[in-house]
């Protein structure tokens, strides 16, 4: 190679890649805009959209009581202003009465990592505190959350639980039976072993019943389907009244005993008060559409960052009376002036007590 190749090979290394900065003062422009964009887009892209609150919530069962409370439940999150939202999801779910089905959606909700469970029941409470002690949980219509250990007071409680007690008035519903009928002696009432809460409210009436010098004639039943059974058998036995226990599974089939109540007239009693409107001609109870405005309103304060330990298990007291004059009448009964006094609320038109046995009430299109 001679000296003008060297020199011409030189010059070309110098203006190969190793100059290409020096060589195109344009193209590094671009590359620090390209670099740039890049870059603002990038972290445009990792910048996280608002959080959505995740609220699970479960009943066990299809019912009027379970289905005014959860309309309740929503009504108090509507008027808090933080449902409907983009920002908060509820995912309503029934395990149709399944004791496992209940367990299986507790445990999914944990799975989903959900920011709060609504237990509404105590079988849905006794499935949520099994599948978690550190996501919150507020239950509602749950008789005794003492039972299942949810606590050893109002104020001393698991911490990452509060709730709505809502124990009904045995006693109570008794001495109305005996004001109404006072020759009643053989009260007949059906109970769900399986539930813990129909077992405490069996003891109660029992041990009422005998203060009261009534019999207590009892037949057990496992699923709403054994309910139209149990009211024969019970009619069978020469009861003078009705007066289910208020559970889960009973509730479920209330006007399948009414039917049996109507055609054996036999007086029906209820101590929940929606049974008046299912049937019975009387029912004292807690109004249970309150029970779930009030849980609703602990979910906003536990939404809004408050410790569910730091909140006492509430326990309303309000009792009121309703009577089915249509269903007395059909039942045999006459109620006593005093006693129609005291009533919060009488039925006398037929509507009114089949707009809450219909199937759409408790159906989501009434609630969304």
């Amino acid at each position: 190679m001679n000296r003008r190749e060297k020199l011409r090979s030189k010059r070309a290394r110098r203006v190969g890649p190793a100059s290409w900065l020096e060589a195109s003062p344009w193209l590094v422009s671009v590359w620090l805009v390209s670099g740039l964009i890049f870059l603002f887009l990038s972290q445009a892209c990792r910048r996280e959209s608002p959080s959505v609150y995740r609220i699970g919530y479960f009943q066990v069962v299809d019912s009027v009581t379970a289905n005014e409370a959860r309309r309740g439940f929503l009504q108090a999150l509507q008027e808090s202003g933080l449902w409907p939202s983009p920002n908060l999801d509820i995912e309503i779910r029934n395990a149709l009465g399944e004791v496992q089905e209940v367990q299986a959606i507790a445990q999914e909700f944990v799975r989903k990592k959900k920011n709060l469970i609504i237990a509404h029941s105590t079988p849905c409470l006794q499935a949520a505190l099994m599948a978690t002690r550190e996501i919150p949980v507020i239950f509602l219509a749950v008789a005794n959350p003492y039972l299942i250990n949810a606590g050893r007071s109002a104020e001393e409680h698991l911490p990452n639980v509060t709730g709505v007690a809502s124990t009904g008035p045995i006693r109570q519903t008794l001495i109305l039976i005996k004001e109404v009928l006072p020759l009643v002696r053989k009260v007949g009432t059906l109970w769900t072993p399986s539930e813990i809460n129909s077992e405490y409210y069996l003891q109660l009436a029992k041990e009422a019943a005998a203060e009261l010098n009534l019999e207590l004639v009892t037949v057990p039943v496992s699923s709403p389907q054994d309910v139209l059974i149990g009211a024969q058998i019970l009619v069978s036995k020469k009861i003078d009244c009705f007066f289910p226990i208020s559970d889960n599974t009973i509730n479920a089939s209330f006007t399948s005993i009414a039917r049996v109540a109507e055609e054996n007239s036999v007086p029906l009693f209820g101590s929940f008060l929606l049974a008046a409107h299912s049937g019975a001609c009387a029912a004292l109870g807690l109004d249970f559409f309150s029970l779930g405005y009030e849980a609703g309103k602990l979910a906003v304060r536990v939404k809004n960052g408050e410790s569910p330990g730091d909140i006492p298990f509430l326990s309303p007291q309000e009792i009121k009376l309703y009577l089915n004059l249509l269903a007395a009448k059909k039942q045999g009964v006459t109620f006593p002036p005093d006693i129609l006094k005291k009533a919060d609320e009488i039925i006398t038109v037929e509507e009114d007590t089949q707009r809450f046995n219909g199937k759409s009430w408790g159906g989501m299109a009434d609630i969304y």
